[in-house]
This record gives structure tokens, sequence and C-alpha cells, in this order.
């Protein structure tokens, strides 16, 4: 079946899938699995959904097995099938999906059809965000509801395990549709969340600074994304502010007498000096007295610096910022 809405297009799952394993033009393929229990040795694989490209369109494939018999078919099916594409995206898909279903071909004596290929597990990859955007949990219906699309209909997989055993003995095909709309709407899910990647530019560093502020108390900067955000969002707490709408993100940090807190990975790598209120690299710190430092952690790994007219005028200097700082700062919204 043609998907012609709701699915990014090429381009974009290409731009993403490019910045996460630093290659471009991948065969990319979406695919969701239905099974019997969470056992790979006591249950069995009874459907799988996908969506790949075909003639340049995205295209939803599904395979059920009518009985427990046909789960070596659909596994043979389904590996001939990804032959075709070297890009798997899934969710929660290399905890799960992906062992489970190399176990069954294992089972069979059949060959893994993942061995080369590249995995994209939305899941893990997702998971920073789920206190940026305020998620109540990472389950994929979460997401979706963050995006607005609220408009899922059928049961859930632990739900559709009891239909597809009422589907086994009733061969009620009512039932079967109801069990393949679940995974429809999973697979077609995948595609809805993916640009929630564009989230984690922000994580990396990867904007242009197009304003910045100063007014007295508080540091404005205004950053450029290469990527729309597929829905606005706002959080932060007593020591910053972050918005972010299109491709817009605005950043506020309050100030403390006119200055402001430079952080920096590795604490390790530094000592924390309390009365001086900052941190040396260990390098330098060496012939200080004990008593007049500490570990540094990765609270307490910073230096101050004055928001003066040479940094609101330089650029580098204000993403150098923004890039140790704001990881930092990210780490503390709850």
């Amino acid at each position: 079946m043609p998907i012609l809405q709701g699915f990014p297009d090429f381009e974009t799952v290409n731009f993403f899938t490019g910045k996460f394993f630093r290659k471009y033009n991948f065969s990319p393929v979406f695919f969701d699995i239905e099974t019997t229990g969470l056992s790979r040795k006591t249950t069995y694989l009874y459907l799988v959904g996908a969506v790949g490209i075909e003639d340049e369109t995205w295209t939803f494939y599904q395979w059920m097995a009518e009985n427990s018999k046909e789960e070596e078919t659909i596994l043979r099916i389904f590996s001939q099938f990804l032959e075709q594409y070297d890009c798997l995206i899934s969710y929660n898909g290399e905890r799960f999906d992906q062992p489970y279903l190399e176990a069954r071909y294992e089972k069979y004596g059949l060959p893994s059809p993942f061995e080369g290929k590249i995995s994209l597990d939305l899941y893990l990859t997702l998971k920073p965000l789920k206190t940026l955007l305020k998620l109540p949990a990472m389950k994929q219906p979460c997401l979706e509801e963050f995006l607005g699309i609220k408009n899922r209909i059928y049961d859930n997989g632990k739900e559709c395990i009891q239909l597809y055993k009422d589907f086994l003995k009733k061969r009620d095909h009512v039932i079967s549709d109801e069990v393949l709309g679940h995974n429809l709407e999973d697979v077609l899910g995948l595609g809805r969340i993916f640009e929630m990647l564009g989230y984690l530019c922000i994580y990396n560093s990867e904007y242009e600074i197009t304003y910045v502020e100063f007014d007295g108390e508080n540091l404005i900067l205004e950053m450029k994304l290469p990527c729309k955000l597929p829905q606005k969002f706002s959080n932060g707490n007593e020591q910053f502010y972050l918005t972010g709408e299109d491709e817009l993100v605005k950043f506020i940090a309050k100030a403390e007498n006119s200055k402001l807190k430079q952080y920096y990975p590795n604490p390790k790598d530094y000592y924390y000096l309390p009365e001086e209120d900052s941190v040396i690299p260990k390098s330098l710190g060496s012939g200080i007295g004990k008593k007049h430092r500490k570990a540094a952690t990765k609270d307490t790994c910073y230096t101050w610096f004055a928001c003066s007219d040479a940094f609101l005028n330089n650029p580098l200097q204000q993403k150098e910022y923004l890039r140790h700082t704001l990881p930092y700062l990210l780490s503390t919204l709850k």
C-alpha cells in the first residue's frame, strides 16, 4: 500500500540517517513486529509490518501468519525483503525486535538478515528528549501525542496478542483486521516521530547563532537549526529558559552580577576551588594545597566570565559557551 501522507520525505530521512552514520544515500526501511510474547524461545512471530521505498514512493507491507507453522515462511520472506535495504529504523528494535528475530532465525537454521546493516533505534536515540519535551513516558504513542497525533483507534500490543489468539480459534477477519490495524499504526507512527530527531540538534550544537543581547540580568541568544522542528516546545528552570518553534530556538540564561558560568565536560580533569568558586585543570592545579581544592563534579565544573561587549560581539565565543554550557543545563531539567 503506498503511503501518501504522514511520512517524512526521503531527503529528510537521508539527512538524519547521514548525521548519525556519516554517510548519505542509505536505503532505509521502517519496521515493527508482533509476537505472541516476550520470550524468544517459547513464543513466536506472527506479524511483520514495514515501510520501504519503492519507485520513489514509501510503500507499506505486512505479512501475518495464520498459524504458528507459518512463522518460518514469514521469516524467509522478510529476510528476502530486507536484501534491498541497508538501514533499519525501528522503535526499541535494538533491544527487542532484532534480538527476537535473530533468535527465531537461529531456531530454523536460517542466516540473520541483519548482518552488515546499520540500525537506528528511535527509542534509544530520542530518549534524551523525555525531560526537554516534558514527555510522560517514552512509549511511542506518547511521542505521537506530543506531536498532536491522537488518532490511534486500535488496541495496544499486549491486547493484540489475545486478539490474535482469538483469530486463530474463530478465523474472524474482523479480528485480524484489528490486529493488522494496530501494527499499521505502529509502523506509520515511526515515520511521524522520525522528525523529532531535529530536537537533538540542540544537544549536538548544530545551530547558528542569529541574535544576541544582554539586558543587564539575562543573556538572550537565538539560534537557527538546520531543520524545522515538528512541534514547538518550552522548558527551563531557575538557571535558564529555552523555547523552540520551526527552525528557531531562543535561549535565556540568568546572569549573576553581569557574569555567567561557563561549564566544561569531563569534570574528572578539573579541581574545584571553593574559595574561588571556579575550576582549574588538574595539570595546573597540582601545586594547590589539598585543603583548597576538591574533585570537580558536573555541577561545579565551571568558570565565570563577564558578559561584556567583547563576548557579545564574538560569535565564536558565544558558540563555544553554548556548546559546553547548554548540554549541562539541559541535564538539569526535571
